[in-house]
């Protein structure tokens, strides 16, 4: 079966708004001072530049520091682990319904439990075999109401026809816009949002 999913080049899908409306109004001036102190060091630098004739304002790495203080060297998500009860069951979802590859790379006989590592895009899915995954029942209806992974593609509505072909229950995005929520055989939600 030809794969949903296919490598990409990582992007920053980051919206570019601020998140602080939910901060109490002492932590919302902190935030804001903070982001004021970085913007002036910001522009000290760049007229510090251009004062010494530099045409192209700041690096990337003066930049990285001004922005974040705390930077570590995040690049991206390089797994999701998922718990499931049965790995066969699992994988006949997310092979052959997905169309999910497994990494034989990845040490599926060195860990004290059976599982397997399967390609999303440049990311993976761990699946990990255990007794006690989380429950079927008592879980919100819709799959963003719940704790999730999410998964980006390129056609939400491809992806509605190989959901209803194989029969698997979904939910669309309430907010209107084109994504989709569905729950593994263990009731793992995901979610994939057309990018």
């Amino acid at each position: 079966m030809a794969s949903i999913f296919r490598p990409s080049v990582s992007l920053d899908l980051r919206p570019k708004v601020s998140c602080t409306n939910h901060l109490p109004a002492i932590e919302r001036f902190e935030f804001q001072k903070n982001k004021n102190l970085r913007k002036d060091r910001l522009n000290g630098i760049l007229k510090a530049n251009q004062a010494h004739g530099s045409a192209e304002g700041i690096s990337v790495v003066q930049e990285k520091e001004i922005n974040n203080q705390t930077d570590y060297g995040v690049v991206g998500v390089h797994h999701v682990g998922l718990l499931c009860e049965n790995l066969e069951r699992s994988l006949e979802f997310y092979q052959n319904i997905l169309g999910l590859e497994i990494n034989e790379a990845r040490p599926h006989d060195k860990l004290p439990y059976r599982g397997a590592w399967l390609w999303v895009g440049s990311e993976m899915i761990h699946l990990m075999e255990l007794p006690n995954p989380d429950p079927l029942t008592g879980r919100p209806e819709h799959g963003g109401r719940d704790r999730h992974a999410c998964i980006a593609i390129r056609d939400v509505s491809n992806l509605k026809e190989i959901l209803d072909k194989a029969g698997i229950e979904y939910t669309m995005s309430r907010s209107g816009r084109p994504a989709i929520f569905t729950r593994d055989p263990d009731a793992n939600a995901l979610e994939f949002t057309q990018v």
